[in-house]
C-alpha cells in the first residue's frame, strides 16, 4: 500500500476571492464541490495524476496569526520571465514579503490573504506552475523518512538544510522539508492532502501511517482520516480513488 500526494488544501476567509486570485496566477481552471470549497485544477485535467498537485481552498473564520509552514514555488524560465510574473501577480494583488530570506535568487510574496509563496527563477523545468511545495521542518532527514515510507514519491536528495522528494513517475511539481529555526505552533492554514490508490482500505493505510510516525488527529467524523506527521503537520489521508 501507498499513497500519493494529491492536492493541497488552504484555508481562505473568503475562498471565492483567493480562488480566483490562483487560478489567475496559476493559469488553471476554477469550480466548486460545495458551498465553502473552490477547486482548482489544470483545464483538461483529470484527477488524480500526478503531473498536477491540485488546490483546494476552504472558507475559515480563523484569522492568520504567523507565517505558514507550507507554501508553494512558482517556476518560471528565466530572470525576465520572473519579473513578468512578478509585476502580472502584483497586478492581481500579491504583494511583496519578508520572511527574513535575506539576498535569494528568488521573490517571495504573498497572495491577497496573507499566504506566501515564492517565485523562482528557472530553478526547475517540466513542473508546471508550481515548482515545488515546500514544508517547513526541524529535521528534513526525519521528514524525507516519514514522507518517502509515507507515499510512493521518490526521495531525491536529503541533507541537514533540504530534503527534495517528487512523484515516482518523474513529473510534476518536487516536494520539498525545509530545515526552519521556527518550531510550529498553531494549526498549519496550509497542507497536504495525500490519497491511497483504488481498492486500497482507508483504515488499513491510517494504521500504517501511523506505524510509520503519524499521530491520529480527532476532528469529529468525517469520511476521510486527519492524521500529523512525526513533527505534527496535520495532513489528509483521503478516501481510496
Amino acid at each position: 500500500m501507498a499513497t500519493r500526494l494529491v492536492q493541497i488544501n488552504m484555508k481562505a476567509r473568503d475562498e471565492v476571492a483567493l480562488g480566483r486570485f490562483w487560478a489567475q496566477a496559476l493559469g488553471w481552471g476554477m469550480s466548486s464541490e460545495g458551498p465553502g470549497v473552490v477547486n482548482l485544477e489544470p483545464e483538461g485535467f483529470r484527477y488524480p495524476d500526478p503531473i498536477a498537485v491540485v488546490v483546494d481552498l476552504v472558507v475559515s473564520a480563523q484569522p492568520k496569526t504567523v507565517k505558514n509552514r507550507v507554501h508553494v514555488d512558482l517556476a518560471t524560465t528565466s530572470a525576465e520571465h520572473r519579473e513578468e510574473t512578478v509585476a502580472r501577480l502584483t497586478a492581481l494583488g500579491a504583494t511583496f514579503a519578508d520572511v527574513g530570506q535575506g539576498d535569494v535568487p528568488w521573490t517571495v510574496m504573498a497572495d491577497p490573504e496573507g499566504n506566501e509563496f515564492c517565485v523562482l527563477d528557472s530553478m526547475y523545468e517540466r513542473t508546471g506552475p508550481i515548482a515545488s511545495v515546500v514544508v517547513d521542518c526541524v529535521d528534513p532527514h526525519v521528514m524525507a523518512r516519514f514522507w518517502g515510507e509515507a507515499t510512493d514519491w521518490t526521495v531525491h536528495s536529503v541533507s541537514d538544510d533540504v530534503a527534495v522528494l517528487r512523484s515516482g513517475e518523474g513529473v510534476g511539481p518536487y516536494l520539498q522539508f525545509a530545515r526552519t529555526p521556527e518550531v510550529k505552533s498553531v494549526w498549519n492554514r496550509v497542507h497536504l492532502d495525500v490519497r491511497p490508490y483504488p481498492g486500497d482500505d482507508l483504515a488499513a493505510e491510517a494504521q500504517r501511517l501511523r506505524a510509520l510516525g503519524a499521530t491520529a488527529v480527532d476532528v469529529g467524523d468525517i469520511a476521510w482520516r486527519v492524521l500529523a506527521d512525526p513533527e505534527g503537520n496535520e495532513f489528509c489521508l483521503l478516501t481510496p480513488s
